[in-house]
């Protein structure tokens, strides 16, 4: 159950970062940075949630597959989130 999904604490930071619209730069459990803002939350129809991202293209990243959060718009409700 610990890879399927995520505290309601930090599902809270998500949806902050995209009603804020945040810049966001994510670390990824396997190690890859993305930067780009924060757009929304969608779900799958397989129940999975994602972090939609704009970083040139939009982007589709599984909650579950986040690591840390840093929030790069300055004057921000908050700065980082860990998810591991």
């Amino acid at each position: 159950m610990t890879e399927d999904i995520i505290s309601c604490e930090q599902h809270d930071f998500v949806e902050v970062a995209c009603m804020y619209r945040y810049r966001l730069k994510l670390v990824l459990k396997n190690k890859q940075m993305i930067e780009g803002t924060a757009i929304d939350i969608v779900n799958s129809s397989e129940k999975q949630e994602y972090l939609v991202i704009d970083s040139d293209s939009r982007l589709q990243i599984e909650l579950t597959q986040l690591a840390k959060m840093e929030v790069l718009t300055p004057n921000a409700k908050f700065s980082e989130v860990i998810f591991e």
